[in-house]
């Protein structure tokens, strides 16, 4: 027996090195698989925004935990189904739809997230949904696109007018800067037109549909809107020119894989709520209650709240779009604000006594026009060079590192290079203080047209109505040159120095339209006087000269170009370029094409 333990003692004192090694391996991986396990579902994050939304906790509303009909069951009653019903149902969805809704063990991982898990959040997503989904399904018919994409806005932002995600999308449908942008979605120091319900809709509403134009497939399409049509081109590439979902999901994004699923489970749950006993929570105001008046001069949230009598929380949640809780109008740039119906008398009442009205701390409206005309400034996309810090990026742009973090939503103070950074222009300060320093009287007859918009008229007119001053194009001496800047092409400097770009290439010798960021151009011709020559030319010469000069340029299509890239790349909106290439929503663009790029 002694022998026998000897033997075993001996054994074990010969594995041990190898033993803790591979028990240090077992650990290591253990740790790596949490790691893993640690990374949060944009979906998921974007439904536990709604914990804090405000709307839910105001005292006037019902509180986060007052269901309708709650009382019929307790939590311990929460319906279970088998995946032969779920089946069922889905193919049911499928058959009244042009969407391709398909049962499978990824979309049933979501319909449970949003029908146990997250069951009291999804009730939330249907109390919000009496707001929204009348704008988008509005909208949507008007685009003529099937009704079921207001769904796309659960997954994206689970309905929270607020929604900010890490990577800088906004608003309700998660525009990001440069995408918005390209359709007319501005953002200003005191503005962005991204938490905008209205004109985000409208937006999202084109984008879906120039997509949907690319691949003819709505799945693919979503794909795109939430990665961009680049990775999902390189996944159609991968394999082997697929145009389906199904047959590319393993070659896009691992976000990107699981958002077709999450569509369709968002779309299920939204509609077989009732049977899962899943009902809304009623956030204290609907749709048809809002209506929109129209704001003149600089106005701030306190104001309207202390006068009018009008809960804070309410107006913030009504206006998301603007920032600091404060309506830079003038009369050159007039706003929308949003109110419930009942409180639209009020104001139209008492407008000019509004503008006037100093606040408990003491704004008034000689500290709002200074305000605005001190600190209103645009914004451009930057790209950090090599050396470059978060303060020295700030301190280029004139902004400070709380300005720049809370710009794009970032939470260290470090920044990598060849990131793109949203920063502020030049200032209303610099650009003349016209814009913000007159005085309106609006007339009774004005002040009726105002407020006679109706929600829905407001949706159509939001689309044309620029909201933002554009800066007055500068007059450049003999001689003037420009540096470029990150992000700047020829069409911008040309409007910038009340130029064209063909004018451009020909006082620099470029043979193309490319430029690089750091080139000294030439803004101006000189005469042998040392003279701006555009300017000195006769009158007559100035003419013939204007009347050459195109109002366009021309860009040649490449394989996988798409209108929002050549949009952004050009810096117009997708709007203008259909306009001035007579482009339907339905016209597929060929490689060698040309396209005329507006000035």
């Amino acid at each position: 027996m002694a022998l026998k333990r000897l033997q075993i003692l001996f054994t074990f004192l010969f594995l041990l090195p190898y033993i803790l090694p591979a028990q240090d391996t077992i650990r290591h991986d253990t740790l790596s698989r949490k790691r893993v396990l640690i990374e949060d579902d944009p979906v998921i994050s974007m439904l536990d925004s709604l914990a804090s939304l405000k709307i839910f906790e105001d005292a006037e509303f019902p509180n986060a935990n007052q269901y309708q009909n709650w009382n019929t069951y307790s939590d311990s009653d929460v319906p279970f189904f088998t995946d032969s019903v779920y089946r069922a149902r889905i193919s049911h969805m499928n058959d009244q739809s042009p969407f391709e809704y398909v049962y499978n063990g990824e979309v049933k991982k979501f319909i449970e997230m949003y029908s146990v898990r997250k069951r009291k959040l999804t009730a939330r997503i249907l109390g919000l949904a009496q707001i929204y989904f009348p704008l988008f399904e509005e909208q949507l018919d008007k685009y003529n696109m099937p009704l079921e994409l207001k769904y796309l806005a659960v997954i994206e932002s689970a309905l929270n007018p607020t929604a900010n995600s890490p990577a800088g999308a906004k608003g309700l449908w998660q525009f990001m800067y440069g995408t918005g942008k390209g359709y007319g979605l501005k953002v200003s120091s005191y503005v962005d037109d991204r938490f905008d319900p209205y004109k985000a809709t409208i937006a999202a509403c084109e984008h879906l549909s120039d997509l949907y134009d690319i691949y003819g497939n709505w799945s693919l399409a979503l794909a795109a809107y939430n990665s961009g049509a680049g990775n999902v081109n390189k996944a159609i590439r991968r394999s082997g020119g697929l145009k389906d979902f199904w047959a590319i999901k393993r070659f896009l994004p691992r976000e990107t894989a699981s958002y077709v699923p999450a569509f369709i489970a968002a779309s299920y749950v939204m509609t077989y709520s009732s049977e899962h006993k899943i009902f809304p929570v009623d956030p204290g105001i609907l749709y048809y209650e809002v209506d929109t008046v129209t704001v003149h001069s600089p106005l701030a949230f306190d104001q309207i709240s202390e006068m009018l009598n009008i809960p804070m929380d309410e107006i913030e949640f009504l206006n998301p779009s603007f920032k600091h809780w404060f309506i830079p109008a003038t009369p050159e740039t007039p706003y929308k604000l949003r109110l419930r119906k009942k409180y639209i008398g009020n104001f139209i009442n008492n407008e000019q006594a509004l503008y006037a009205y100093e606040t408990k701390n003491g704004r008034n409206q000689d500290s709002l026009q200074k305000m605005l005309f001190s600190n209103y400034r645009e914004t451009e996309l930057y790209q950090v060079k090599s050396g470059e810090t978060m303060a020295s990026v700030a301190k280029k742009f004139h902004m400070t590192v709380a300005d720049l973090k809370s710009l794009n939503g970032l939470k260290k103070n470090s920044v990598s290079p060849k990131k793109k950074l949203l920063v502020y222009t030049k200032s209303a300060k610099e650009k003349g203080a016209k814009s913000v320093s007159s005085t309106y009287v609006p007339s009774p007859a004005s002040r009726d047209t105002s407020v006679k918009t109706t929600v829905a008229e407001t949706h159509t007119a939001n689309k044309s109505v620029k909201t933002n001053a554009a800066p007055e194009p500068e007059t450049p001496h003999a001689g003037a040159t420009h540096v470029v800047s990150a992000g700047e092409n020829l069409a911008m400097i040309s409007r910038k120095y009340h130029c064209t770009a063909a004018e451009l290439m020909i006082w620099n010798n470029l043979s193309s339209e490319t430029i690089f960021v750091g080139q000294k151009l030439k803004v101006a011709a000189t005469t042998a006087a040392g003279e701006t020559g555009k300017h000195s030319a006769s009158p007559k010469t100035s003419r013939a000269n204007a009347a050459a000069s195109p109002k366009f340029t021309t860009y040649t299509i490449q394989a996988g170009d798409n209108l929002w890239d050549i949009a952004a790349k050009h810096d117009v909106t997708v709007a203008e370029l259909k306009s001035t290439n007579n482009l339907k929503t339905n016209t597929p663009l060929k490689p060698g094409q040309k396209l005329k790029i507006p000035k």
